[in-house]
């Protein structure tokens, strides 16, 4: 089978949708598959192109494959409008470019203009199968983010749900996300599927805590509570300034680490001008990464107040794998609470609410027992529901599906064609 995946990000980059769609690739070649990924330039969370990268029309060669590289708009605050240029452009070099003649094309969205625009050219190739998957909900996240107004939030609901009936088929990541597609955005149940991301970070092994601890500078008596990824508008972390800001006055024996980036860094860093209790972390290579992550006490997921049905925080495939007690500060009705309740693996305290984030922290280390028990869970959760292997073929069933279904329905009009020149 040859497959085409369209996405505006890809490997190198840490976090998003990068390590799945990087992970999907890898595990189709494995599998035999002829696979070829357009992207852009590494360039999130940070929104600018990394050093060593860059140029119109880029290709090589990552792990046996084939990825494009297109240059695009890239805003250094990509925000309303500059966002939406970022997509627009980003599509404008999809629909140019060679896809190469693959039985299956495959557009992963958050980046609905990116993949609407794609989507238009896909619909005017005969026999081609169209598969779109989400990771975020596009409209909704205009929505519960306050990006957008009313009239935007409306016509992007539309064209969202426009774009997605106009597949072969769509997969989603959760079962709230599949709810929200049939019944909201009109598209038939029988055309959606369910898979979950898998956790593609590995266990940190062998970690010396002690050891990276005193490399980061972290005081052994002080319980450290990390928030690993991008640092963005969903995530509401001023919620975390403040709550360090509390510890602080309260002198409370606990640090909070912001580590990777994102467009609201710099903004969060002003805010945390003075404050002795947050510290902030950039980006750090695959290895040291897992032994940081491995070497904290508490992996906190933090949300704006109103975030409830649009993402699933990718962070949390890999938290479980560190076997650390989850801390998430978000919305009682959240997809993301129904996840930590789903694993065992965290305790959940409401959004925007940062003395009770800061007391939560503070329960957990007075009780290292629950907060074991805790990360137990959620290692459990992660070797029993997040297996890398069992969605990857999961996603290869459902894409030569795809590819057999739309061969099928090519044949078909073939057929009747020459029944009609027959006559």
């Amino acid at each position: 089978m040859r497959v085409t995946i369209l996405g505006g990000h890809y490997a190198p980059e840490p976090t998003g949708n990068a390590p799945y769609t990087a992970g999907l690739a890898n595990g189709l070649v494995a599998r035999g598959h002829d696979v070829r990924v357009i992207t852009s330039h590494p360039h999130y969370p940070e929104w600018r192109v990394r050093e060593s990268y860059g140029g119109w029309s880029v290709s090589d060669e990552v792990e046996g494959v084939r990825v494009q590289r297109l240059a695009h708009y890239v805003p250094a605050r990509p925000s309303g409008g500059r966002r939406l240029l970022s997509e627009l452009s980003l599509g404008i070099r999809f629909l140019a470019a060679r896809w190469h003649r693959p039985d299956v094309v495959l557009l992963v969205s958050p980046n609905l203009i990116t993949s609407a625009l794609a989507a238009l050219r896909a619909r005017r190739s005969r026999g081609l199968a169209t598969g779109i998957w989400i990771q975020d909900l596009y409209s909704l996240g205009i929505t519960e983010t306050g990006q957008g107004g009313r009239s935007a939030a409306t016509a992007l609901k539309a064209l969202e749900s426009r774009t997605l009936r106009s597949a072969t088929g769509v997969v989603v990541i959760h079962d709230r996300f599949h709810s929200f597609v049939t019944e909201k955005l009109g598209v038939p149940a029988g055309c959606v599927e369910v898979i979950r991301n898998w956790s593609h970070v590995d266990p940190p092994m062998e970690v010396d805590r002690a050891a990276v601890r005193n490399r980061r500078g972290w005081d052994p008596d002080v319980t450290v509570i990390l928030h690993a990824g991008n640092m963005g508008a969903k995530q509401g972390l001023e919620n975390v300034v403040e709550a360090a800001r509390l510890a602080d006055r309260q002198r409370a024996p606990v640090r909070f680490v912001l580590l990777g980036d994102g467009n609201q860094r710099a903004r969060l860093q002003s805010l945390a001008r003075n404050v002795t209790s947050i510290e902030f972390v950039a980006p750090l290579p695959d290895d040291e990464f897992r032994q940081t992550l491995g070497s904290a006490d508490i992996l906190l997921v933090n949300e704006r107040t109103g975030m409830k049905e649009m993402s699933v925080p990718s962070k949390l495939t890999t938290y479980y794998s560190a076997s650390l007690p989850v801390l998430a500060a978000t919305d009682e009705a959240s997809v993301t609470a129904s996840e930590i309740d789903a694993s065992g693996g965290g305790t959940r305290v409401a959004a925007g609410d940062p003395q009770a984030l800061l007391d939560a922290a503070l329960s957990l280390r007075a009780d290292p027992a629950r907060a074991r028990a805790l990360g137990a869970a959620g290692r459990r959760f992660r070797d029993t529901a997040l297996g890398r292997d069992a969605a990857l073929d999961h996603f290869e069933q459902w894409l030569v599906a795809l590819a057999a279904d739309r061969h099928s329905r090519a044949r078909g009009r073939r057929s009747k064609s020459m029944e009609v020149v027959a006559q």
